[in-house]
Formats: structure tokens, C-alpha cells, sequence
């Protein structure tokens, strides 16, 4: 049986945790780099974002945001209490933010009301098949993988980039001024709540992880983390590059029109 780890440095230093978690996630920091640090999180941040690339965005994530409560609640499903503190941990973590998650939401409805998206529109998700692949791989995830894989995939993958790159959007003031001053509180919320607080989230999983496999788990074991934790990345870049095409037809269409004129 693996020795049990219990973690006594800061959360948010590596150095806290066992030097397998260590090694993962520098064997995963190249897939999340790619998603974190995405051309489309950039022109976003800078207003430059196409009105036909921004929709393909908040139409395109709404499925992962609005059901990421639902995955938390699958993975709350696998808990018993008192057969493991790995278990006891994650049963209390994914209780208290499972609400939290259901706020979310509403943010972002919010959000894509003041880019004159309605809910309508997020529902009836009337786009290419790319676009259904993260959130098809994150319910693949929790329905399949053990409770300490599907969390890698979703608490620890998706939530830490979400943060990050929620950061560099609200890193300049350039997009939330280009909102009426009326509407940019209820525009900017999920964004800014985002940047501020999720960062601990990540970290608060990754401890769940650790806890539920120990400190020296099988090389088996973290293989399957690290697929998992990589293809959440991976399922984000293919999302944010089909977002980017409509982008770049919209340029490429101002540009014809340009010389035609």
C-alpha cells in the first residue's frame, strides 16, 4: 500500500507535494502552456477578437461551464465516508464548491448577454462537431475514471487553466472598458471572479489527488494522470483553435473587402 501523504508546506508550492506530483506537472506544462497561453486569450484581452470568433467562444464553452457541476457531482457519487481520507477529502471539497459552480454559470450567461448572445443561443449550440470534444472528454472522464483521474482532469486541469488565462484577459482594462459602463460589472464577474480566487482551486485538488494515491503510486497510476491531465489541455487547444478560424475568416474577409471597395 502506498504511503500516505499529508501535506505540510504551503498550498500553492510545489515543493508541498510528493516529488511523482513534482515531475507531473512539468511532463504536463507543455500541453497547458499551449491552452493557457492561447493567441485567442490575447486578442480577447486586447478587444481584437472578432464578434464572430467571441460568440463561437461563449456559445462553444457554455456546455463545459454550465455541466461542470455535474461532473463534480459524478465524482461525488464515487465517495464513501470513511473508507479513505483521500475520499473524506474530496466528498467535503466537492460539496462545498458544487454551489459555487452553479453560480458560475450565471456569470457567464451574463457574460455572453453583453455580446448580445442569449441563452437561446448557448442552449441550441448550433456549431461544428470540435466544439462538443472537451466537454465530451470531461464526462468521459468522470463517468469512466477512477475519482482521483477524473479530478486531475477537470478540479486540477481545467480549473488551473481557467484561472490563468481569465488572468490574462483582465490583465489590461482594454476589453472591459469596451462594455457600456452599465453593463461591465455583470460582463466582467465570471472573468474576474476567475482571476482572483480560482488559482487556489487547482491546488486544493491536486492535494485531493495526492491524498487519494499516496506518496509513491504506481507508474501505472501516474501515466493515467497524466493522459488525463494532458488531454484536458489538448481538448481546450483544439476548442480555442477552431474559435481562432472564425477569427481569422473575419479578417481575412475584411481584408477582400478592403481591396474590393
Amino acid at each position: 500500500m502506498s504511503e500516505v501523504f499529508n501535506r505540510t508546506g504551503p498550498l500553492m508550492e510545489e515543493a508541498s507535494y510528493p516529488q511523482w506530483a513534482r515531475q507531473l506537472i512539468r511532463d504536463c506544462s507543455e500541453s497547458k502552456r499551449r491552452a493557457v497561453k492561447h493567441e485567442i486569450y490575447k486578442r480577447m484581452r486586447d478587444n481584437t477578437l472578432s464578434p464572430r470568433a467571441m460568440r463561437m467562444f461563449l456559445v462553444g464553452g457554455w456546455p463545459v461551464v454550465e455541466q461542470f457541476s455535474l461532473y463534480m457531482g459524478h465524482n461525488l457519487g464515487k465517495t464513501r465516508y470513511g473508507r479513505h481520507p483521500g475520499e473524506d477529502m474530496a466528498r467535503r471539497w466537492l460539496i462545498r464548491n458544487i454551489r459555487v459552480e452553479l453560480n458560475h454559470a450565471d456569470y457567464w450567461v451574463n457574460w455572453a448577454l453583453a455580446h448580445g448572445v442569449s441563452l437561446e443561443d448557448l442552449n441550441a449550440q448550433d456549431l461544428p462537431a470540435e466544439f462538443q470534444a472537451l466537454n465530451d472528454w470531461c464526462w468521459h472522464s468522470c463517468s469512466k475514471d477512477s475519482l482521483a483521474v477524473a479530478m486531475a482532469a477537470t478540479n486540477y486541469a481545467i480549473e488551473g487553466a481557467v484561472g490563468e488565462w481569465a488572468a490574462i484577459v483582465c490583465s489590461a482594462d482594454i476589453y472591459e472598458e469596451s462594455f457600456a459602463v452599465d453593463q461591465r460589472k455583470r460582463a466582467m464577474k465570471w472573468l474576474k471572479m476567475h482571476a482572483q480566487y480560482d488559482d487556489e482551486h487547482p491546488w486544493e485538488a491536486l492535494e485531493i489527488v495526492c491524498t487519494l494515491v499516496g506518496m509513491n503510486p504506481s507508474q501505472e497510476q501516474i501515466t493515467e494522470l497524466r493522459k488525463a491531465i494532458c488531454k484536458s489541455y489538448d481538448y481546450m487547444y483544439l476548442f480555442l483553435q477552431s474559435c481562432l478560424l472564425f477569427d481569422k475568416a473575419a479578417v481575412a474577409r475584411e481584408h477582400r473587402e478592403l481591396v474590393e471597395s
